[in-house]
Formats: C-alpha cells, structure tokens, sequence
C-alpha cells in the first residue's frame, strides 16, 4: 500500500513537473519578445513609435540578460528615444553604458543629450555636455550650439543664449529660423517677465525675415531622419507633437511666426498677436493649422 502511494505520489510531482515546464516554456517565450540584436533594435524602435519611452530601459535590461550585445545603432536608438520621451535620467544611464562597453558617443548623440536637457529645463547639464564633448575630441556642428542655445532659452536664461548667438556670429555662421526661434523662447520664460518682451519677440520676428540661409551647414542630419528625429524635436519647439501630422498641418517656412504666436498664447497678449496677424497678412502669408490653433486657445 505503501509503495502504491509513493507511486502515486512520484506520478502525481512527475504531472505537476510536465505542466510547471510547459509553463515555464510558455511564459519564457512571452518574455522573450526578442532574440537576437536586429529584432531588440526592432523592440526599441516600437516603443518609441508608440510613446512608450519608459519602457525603453526594461527592453534594454531585458536584452543584456539575454546576453545580446548592444551596438552603437542600438544606443542611437535608445538615447533617442529617451530624447523624444524626455527621460534625462535614463538618456545618461546608456550613455554611461555605452562608455562602459568601449563605444564613444558621437557629435548626433551629444546633441541628442543636450536637447534632452533642454526638455528637462537643465540648461547646466547641457552647457556640462558641450564640455564634455569638447574633451572627448567630438567636434560640436551647428546643430549642437542650436540645441544649447535652445536648451538655456528654454530655462529663460538670456545671458547664456545671446553669448552662443555671438559666439556663432564671430564663427561666421548666419542666424538661421530655429536661432530666432531660441531668442523668442528664451524672452518668453525669462522670469520676472519684462514689461517689453512682446516688443522684443516682435523685433526678432521682423529681424528674421533677413536671415541667411545656413540649412545646407545645420539641416536635418540625415541620421536624425533615419530615426525619425525631426528639427523641430531636436530644438524643443513647440510644433514638435505636431510635425509629422499630415501635410498642409504645419508649414515650415513659418517656424518663427510658430513660435511667437506660441508665446503670446501663453503670455495672454492678445495685441501681441493681432499684431503677428498683420505681420503675415503684409508678407502675402495665410497662418497655417497650427497658428490658428494658438490662437483658438486663446479665445476658448
């Protein structure tokens, strides 16, 4: 009787092992979304799609346990990704991973870092970056003093971002739309607010109809468009949710009348914009989808 029991028992723990193995096999496969470094790159390339940038170091964690080695697109990806979902902290946790596996970062992602500053509103870390860079040997390109200068105009710290404006000018290098839309950003979040700053935005405004065209020097990276990385996200304008909408949404052209209008919405100056209205009216220039969303907002 006894041994018809243990038998029984033996049978019983030999059933539960079968099924605790087909389990196990069954979650192991859910978990192992991925399996080699093409379909991991694949997994970070989604999450980003989709807005779901916290995820991005769990899938990366994920990988390392399952002994895929990480390469340097991967660490583009994953830093862009935490640029797009403004995740500071988890921007210098790879960084600092890919310094660890021997991989120097390069000129795209140390802007891809100071602009993940800029949307932090930690004009220190940024200005921290550049440094850094210059010791690494990693020349800065025009596209990285627009991020600074973006990231400091962010913060409203003006002092910093006309210093860049000069330091550029003495360079040789033109003020190009994005430049004058740092300038506008910076006067808008300067606190105390001055009594002047609809003036001054307005200046900039007019001042740059006469900017000399540096696109070909500062245009899109062609790896940013790889990625999907837009200027407008790279300099955190406020027409970055909106510029891959569908065509006819945004106009380019009219990035400095974008961020103006932007700022006098926030501001609460509604002669301000009456003003920017005319101001396009006399250039010929109807206000596209997004400019008269700023100024519905106002209105509502």
């Amino acid at each position: 009787m006894k041994f018809l029991l243990q038998g029984a028992q033996r049978s019983l723990l030999r059933g539960f092992g079968r099924r605790y193995l087909a389990t196990s096999t069954e979650q192991y496969a859910k978990r192992n979304y991925a399996n080699n470094l093409s379909e991991y790159n694949t997994v970070f390339t989604s999450l980003t799609a989709k807005r779901r940038h916290y995820l991005l170091r769990d899938a990366y964690d994920d990988m390392v346990l399952d002994g895929v080695q990480p390469s340097r697109d991967t660490f583009h990806s994953l830093i862009a990704g935490t640029m797009k979902g403004s995740r500071l902290q988890d921007a210098f946790y790879f960084r600092d991973e890919m310094k660890t596996m021997g991989l120097l970062p390069d000129v795209v992602l140390y802007n891809f870092l100071i602009s993940t500053c800029g949307k932090s509103k930690n004009s220190d870390q940024a200005i921290k970056i550049l440094d850094e860079m210059k010791n690494s040997g990693v020349k800065p390109n025009g596209q990285t003093y627009i991020c600074l200068l973006n990231a400091c105009a962010a913060a409203g710290r003006l002092d910093p971002v006309y210093a860049i404006v000069r330091d550029m000018t003495s360079a040789g290098v033109g003020l190009n739309k994005f430049c004058y839309a740092g300038l506008i950003a910076a006067h808008k979040n300067k606190t105390p607010i001055a009594e002047d700053v609809a003036t001054k935005i307005i200046e900039l405004v007019e001042q740059s109809k006469g900017w000399s065209s540096v696109e070909a020097s500062t245009g899109e990276n062609a790896e940013n468009v790889m990625m999907n990385v837009s200027e407008e996200e790279l300099y955190n304008l406020p027409t970055a949710d909106y510029v891959h909408k569908r065509r006819g949404f945004l106009r380019k052209e009219l990035t400095v009348y974008h961020v103006a209008f932007h700022a006098f919405t926030e501001l609460k100056n509604v002669q301000a914009m009456e003003v920017l209205v005319e101001m396009l009216k006399s250039e010929k220039k109807d206000p596209d989808v997004f400019i008269l969303l700023q100024i519905m907002r106002y209105i509502s």
